[in-house]
């Protein structure tokens, strides 16, 4: 992600450092210089390998449990893809990674998720903050009924991260970034809904990205878009690694086996197999994995 957007990850992690690259030393000494250094090097230095854990989480509505005893480990930097039958779980524990469901009458979970080490569920956790770190993209395209650049700068505004000519900068570089800014750059103040849907996708995902987030959770990104859309987001989420960690529920198994590093296949409430994408596709160890990754039902 470039640095130079406000609310980025890398810039965030960047304030000690010079044009060029060249740190200023901090008080305290050469080893704070040093520490300082490598920070700006590697902004995730001293951060958990993991980005994102799952404890025996459990998830239900009501008396109706959806899953069961889930252990997951989301590395940093990765595309996880989520496979399944429908109704098989995969979306309520996407959502439940960013508390989505928490609003949802009769929600209830055991175990734990974490993010970089601490429960999501905890209390002092900021819902609002929570959710920029973790960002989410629909399965329909979602643009609020606002000119183009004010859907990319929402969550900036909402965040306080820019103000002023710095929204304009914002806006520019992640319609840049997702390859939109060409086709909207003469109509920023015109109405979303005359994009196509997959402009409108796209668009979705500039907003997403402008809040500096460093997770996206993808509910089936896709499945509403033309062929050439779908093959022209699964290359912008190629790009978006490894600065973001992604995880992505499909039902489309090529574009799982063409986009994720690790696959995860749900069935009937329960995390049935995980893995490597090319062992989980071409060496599956469970029966029912096996049959549903040759199409044999779903």
């Amino acid at each position: 992600m470039p640095a130079d957007v406000p609310g980025s990850r890398s810039e965030r992690t960047e304030g000690a450092a010079r044009p060029g690259g060249v740190a200023s030393a901090p008080e305290g000494g050469p080893s704070q210089a040093v520490d300082s250094v490598l920070d700006a090097l590697d902004p995730d230095r001293d951060r958990p390998a993991n980005v994102i854990e799952t404890h025996g989480l459990g998830l239900s509505f009501g008396s109706k449990p959806v899953l069961s005893s889930i252990d997951m480990q989301f590395g940093r930097g990765t595309i996880t893809a989520l496979i399944g039958p429908t109704g098989s779980g995969k979306s309520t524990f996407l959502r439940s990674l960013n508390r989505m469901n928490d609003k949802v009458v009769g929600f209830r979970h055991e175990g734990d998720a974490t993010l970089d080490g601490r429960s999501i569920w905890d209390p002092g956790t900021d819902l609002l903050d929570l959710r920029r770190r973790v960002g989410m993209l629909f399965q329909r395209p979602n643009p609020f009924p606002m000119s183009i650049r004010d859907n990319v700068v929402a969550g900036v505004r909402a965040h306080r991260i820019a103000k002023g000519k710095q929204l304009d900068v914002v806006a520019e570089q992640r319609l840049r970034k997702v390859g939109l800014w060409d086709a909207v750059k003469d109509r920023l103040h015109d109405t979303p809904f005359r994009l196509s849907g997959g402009q409108q996708q796209l668009l979705c995902l500039a907003r997403a990205l402008a809040v500096g987030p460093d997770v996206l959770l993808l509910d089936e990104p896709t499945s509403s878009l033309d062929p050439i859309s779908t093959e022209y987001i699964e290359a912008m989420l190629a790009e978006l690694v490894p600065a973001l960690t992604l995880i992505v529920v499909t039902h489309n198994l090529g574009q799982a086996r063409r986009v994720s590093h690790r696959t995860m296949f749900f069935y009937d409430g329960q995390l049935v197999e995980q893995g490597p994408t090319e062992d989980l596709f071409e060496r599956p160890t469970n029966l029912q994995t096996e049959r549903y990754v040759m199409g044999r039902f779903g």
